[in-house]
């Protein structure tokens, strides 16, 4: 039995995803004790404000859709972590519905837990449908699930949710019909492609609400039914920007009445760009990276912040930017007094990392009318930088040559095409350093 209804026939519940707990956060290795360990326990923060959420909105239950752990060895820590939320919950009358997915499928190690009556792990081998009830016995909603058994899951499990196992209804009630899945609707390109399926072969299931997971960024696939990614309960790297949380779904009648979004993360990732056009001193550019600083802490609510700034656009300062020591010199006095706020244990702003994607002071547009070989390969990297299917042409050709090198090859595999275009750029400014023609000073080229 989970918590009663609301007035006329309304309840709430949780949907979350991709937890991914006591994730390692890589590359921490430069950073204060202090700044690092509030970066580790990040994941273990997200999941008690789940908690604290879940209680506030008296929801009537909880559904995680898959990857609670970050590795299918998942730590002590975080099983017993998750173990205590769940049983927290249960104990409060909030259930708990959860699938594994490719990151912790069932077949990982684990240790024997035995869960409470309110709380319902998915197995591996069938879809199998949980009916909850609230404390008056009225059949509320009918969540239906399948774990991963293992990590690389390549069937469509979504054709195994047939509409002939939902339980039929008692009089007067509107069961809402949850299906619980992890899994990649329409092949998104920056996530492996487990569990894959089409939003086709979600619909016409008798399922009013998809609950899934496996892609970080939450999104509203469809509301006919309802496909909802509720993205990752807190962001992980630079790559994982903005809010991270779950969705309050509120249901009447056994209907979605109410979709909304609640931010949980613990630590939120900012990438911001500030340019250096129209700058001629370094304190300019310091000032302008303290508003830019201002700004991010407001918008980060309170809460901790990791910010990577780019600095961009073309001037005199290119060539001080280039030396690592005046980036290091620009992010010194922000991190020394973010690291004091970290012991202190008050909200920190760390600046990650100055990213120089600066450009020294070039005619572009006269060098690329040149004839020879430089011209003709700065108007050639304007095309690919245009032409999609040439970028992915010379992206396939670049990776082809590397397989020896596989965990380059794979990381490359998943770069973005903005940051494929980042690099071409990047690979064209060091072509134009190399090459850059003769001339009496500066201004000549």
């Amino acid at each position: 039995m989970v918590k009663g209804m609301g007035k006329m026939g309304t309840f709430r519940f949780i949907h979350a995803a991709d937890l991914h707990l006591d994730s390692p956060f890589r590359g921490l290795s430069d950073i204060p004790a202090a700044v690092r360990e509030r970066l580790l326990d990040a994941s273990f923060r997200a999941l008690d404000s789940l908690r604290e959420h879940a209680l506030r909105e008296q929801a009537a239950f909880v559904v995680v859709a898959g990857d609670v752990y970050d590795m299918a060895d998942r730590s002590l820590r975080a099983q017993l972590r998750f173990y205590e939320t769940a049983c927290g919950l249960a104990e409060q009358g909030v259930g708990i519905f959860v699938v594994h997915g490719n990151h912790d499928p069932l077949q990982g190690r684990q240790i024997r837990l035995d869960w409470p009556s309110g709380v319902h792990v998915f197995g591996s081998e069938q879809v199998q449908a949980v009916p909850v009830r609230d404390g008056q016995g009225r059949l509320i909603a009918v969540v239906h699930g399948i774990s991963f058994g293992q990590q690389a899951v390549t069937d469509n499990l979504a054709l195994r949710f047939p509409a002939a196992d939902i339980p039929a209804a008692g009089p007067g009630e509107m069961p809402l019909q949850i299906g619980l899945l992890h899994a990649n609707v329409d092949g998104t390109p920056d996530h492996d492609n487990y569990a894959p399926c089409r939003r086709e072969d979600l619909a016409g299931r008798g399922i009013g609400y998809w609950a899934l997971g496996h892609v970080h960024t939450r999104a509203v696939l469809a509301q006919e039914p309802y496909v909802v990614y509720p993205g990752n309960l807190q962001g992980r790297s630079v790559r994982e920007t903005g809010a991270r949380g779950c969705y309050t779904v509120t249901v009447t009648d056994g209907k979605i009445a109410k979709l909304e979004f609640a931010a949980l993360d613990a630590v939120r990732w900012f990438r911001r760009a500030v340019s250096i056009e129209g700058l001629s001193r370094e304190t300019e550019l310091a000032e302008l990276i303290e508003q830019e600083l201002t700004t991010i802490r407001d918008e980060a609510e309170g809460r901790d912040a990791m910010v990577r700034i780019q600095l961009t656009g073309r001037g005199p300062l290119h060539e001080a930017i280039r030396i690592a020591s005046l980036r290091e010199e620009l992010a010194g006095g922000y991190r020394s007094a973010e690291a004091e706020k970290a012991r202190r244990g008050e909200p920190f702003l760390w600046l990650e990392q100055l990213e120089d994607q600066t450009l020294p002071e070039l005619d572009y547009e006269l060098l690329r009318e040149q004839p020879g070989f430089l011209g003709e390969a700065l108007r050639l990297t304007d095309r690919l930088a245009e032409d999609e299917a040439a970028l992915v042409e010379l992206w396939e050709q670049t990776i082809a040559p590397m397989q020896h090198q596989p965990r380059l090859a794979r990381w490359l595999q998943t770069l973005k095409p903005e940051e494929q275009r980042a690099l071409l750029r990047e690979a064209e400014l060091l072509l134009m350093e190399q090459l850059e023609p003769a001339g009496e000073g500066e201004g000549a080229l």
